[in-house]
């Protein structure tokens, strides 16, 4: 039952039995200083008339929860455009276009500043009641629905109805709907359609998917929301949960989150596919608009060519990030209720309902090894968490190109994001979880994995969980020279063999960690969230750990094959 209170924003993740659901508080703050870059480098065709290419300037932001500040800005193009045009747009995002004229020689292109971020994760005070005041809405285009916010679709505006009709603060119809998405979406890197419609009916999308849902539902409910894009840091950072470490990480690249109005805080920008209700200090806020489509000019390549040709630019893009200063504490408190899955938030004092979800029960076997091989292993099965994009290179990724304004040709920023963990540093090793719910005959594990080079041999431990962590060996796969890897542009499975003897599993959870020896130096692909596994379904361990007490906020891709009893 539903309890209401004065109490605040939570944050869930499963530390311990898969029963039990953990949440947590999270309070504390961050400051950085990053030096940052974005290099681009474009290559006309012969055949092209002209050349445009579209950059948003960045603009410091304060909000509650998240400050940036914007320094030293300097745009450097070689060679130098034909003619170079500053705007603004309506939604107040400064916009710089640089044109060129029969380009026939390859174009550089950078863009440089000096980023402040902070995060204050002190306790903040919600009243604003819900349904919201008419006269606090602010923009109504912020509460409009869109080609892909479909906030007047009928089945978005029911559910969304059902999860705010007993809400009484703007905050608990907020975190109802977060709350919900959390537990109902899992993250693929490249969706078939970036709208709210097909996130909602098919429960997947990437990070636009996750924004245009959120942004859609609650619009549909008379809370003004918009879209914001931007750019995130792939440094990692701790958050110390009791004598545990929770790690959290981004990819290095284009990203899309929200920000909701609330009168009594202003803006309050939340990231729905990262499971964050404030943004970290790793983001750097670009633009704003009321969808994905309206946020395409950071980044934007258009061009015409000459009459009977088709050719488009190529084009590669490499961004950086220097942390001159970083300064992280944050700190998580255990509460008794939340979503299945991962939600880090800060203080809130509100009035709100706390949200209670029935956990799966754990899976058990009874199953000896005697009966475990009398059972008869015949039908082929494959598990695991298997989207990502196999063999794509990330520094030339773009949205297909398009017709554009005024006759031309168009090729968006792409969302398409590179998570990966380097796992073969020294000092560390990786480990994800898999859960079984019938007997399986293992013989193959595969990791999404990309080799950048090094010498050396990789191998698969599997273990046993005991109070989630990797505890009783049961075997080793088979060892792999790193030359018997294939170098590809993007990432790709590497299977590892365990078939060398017939290897029987009972139901219930099991753990895989790369090992190594020589120096390698693979990267692991991951997907945002939990999309397959529980929330503490991901850790490592260093050198000075006695066991495996770290978590990762996110879940490697991998894939199990093998045969399950008819």
């Amino acid at each position: 039952m539903a309890k209401k209170g004065a109490i605040v924003f939570f944050i869930t993740l499963l530390m311990a039995s898969p029963t039990v659901a953990e949440n947590y508080i999270l309070n504390g703050s961050q400051s950085s200083q990053i030096n940052f870059q974005i290099i681009q480098k474009i290559d006309p065709m012969p055949d092209a008339a002209q050349l445009i290419l579209s950059f948003v300037v960045p603009l410091s932001f304060i909000s509650p929860t998240f400050r940036q500040q914007i320094t030293n800005v300097d745009f450097s193009f070689e060679p130098s455009p034909w003619r170079r045009m500053e705007k603004s747009d309506h939604r107040g995002n400064k916009i710089i276009e640089a044109i060129w004229q029969n380009p026939s020689v390859p174009i550089r292109t950078a863009v440089r500043f000096q980023a402040d971020n902070s995060v204050s994760l002190n306790s903040l005070i919600a009243v604003t009641p819900f349904p919201m005041p008419a006269q606090d809405r602010l923009d109504a285009d912020y509460l409009s629905a869109t080609p892909l916010v479909e906030a007047g679709d009928a089945d978005i505006r029911l559910k969304a109805y059902q999860l705010t009709r007993s809400s009484e603060t703007l905050f608990d119809a907020v975190q109802q709907i977060l709350t919900w998405l959390v537990d109902h979406m899992r993250y693929v890197v490249n969706p078939t359609s970036y709208s709210a419609i097909y996130a909602f009916q098919s429960g997947s999308g990437n990070c636009q998917n996750y924004s245009h849902l959120a942004a859609a539902m609650m619009r549909s409910v008379g809370i003004p929301v918009r879209i914001v894009n931007g750019i995130t840091l792939s440094e990692p950072y701790d958050i110390q949960v009791g004598d545990t470490i929770l790690t959290s990480r981004m990819a290095l690249g284009r990203h899309a989150w929200i920000e909701v109005y609330f009168p009594d805080l202003d803006w309050v920008p939340f990231d729905p596919s990262g499971t964050e209700m404030f943004v970290s200090n790793r983001f750097i806020r670009m633009e704003i608009g009321v969808d994905n489509s309206e946020t395409k000019q950071d980044g934007l390549i258009r061009w015409t060519n000459r009459p009977g040709t088709s050719n488009k630019p190529q084009f590669k893009e490499n961004i950086e990030a220097e942390f001159t200063v970083d300064h992280i504490q944050l700190q998580a408190k255990k509460e008794n209720y939340g979503p299945r899955k991962l939600l880090l938030c800060p203080n809130v004092e509100s009035v709100f309902s706390k949200v209670s979800v029935e956990l799966p029960a754990p899976i058990t076997s009874d199953l000896t090894e005697t009966a475990l091989r009398q059972l008869h292993y015949s039908d082929p099965f494959v598990f695991g968490n298997l989207e990502f994009p196999q063999n794509i290179d990330f520094l030339s990724a773009r949205e297909p190109a398009r017709h554009g304004d005024a006759g031309a040709m168009e090729m968006r920023k792409n969302f398409m994001v590179e998570t990966a963990e380097y796992v073969t540093t020294r000092g560390r090793q990786y480990a994800q979880i898999f859960i079984l719910d019938k007997p399986f005959q293992l013989q193959t594990i595969a990791l999404a994995l990309h080799k950048f080079g090094g010498k050396g041999q990789i191998w698969l431990e599997l273990f046993k969980d005991d109070q989630s962590k990797p505890k009783a060996h049961v075997a080793t796969s088979d060892i792999l020279d790193l030359e018997q890897i294939n170098y590809t542009a993007g990432y790709s499975w590497v299977d590892f063999s365990f078939r060398r003897t017939p290897l029987r599993l009972a139901p219930g959870r099991y753990w895989v960690a790369l090992g190594f020896t020589g120096s390698p130096v693979l990267n692991w692909f991951f997907s945002y969230g939990k999309p397959i596994g529980p929330p503490d379904g991901t850790r490592y361990k260093t050198i000075f750990d006695d066991d495996w007490s770290r978590s990762l906020a996110f879940e490697f891709n991998y894939r199990i094959t093998g045969l399950t009893p008819k």
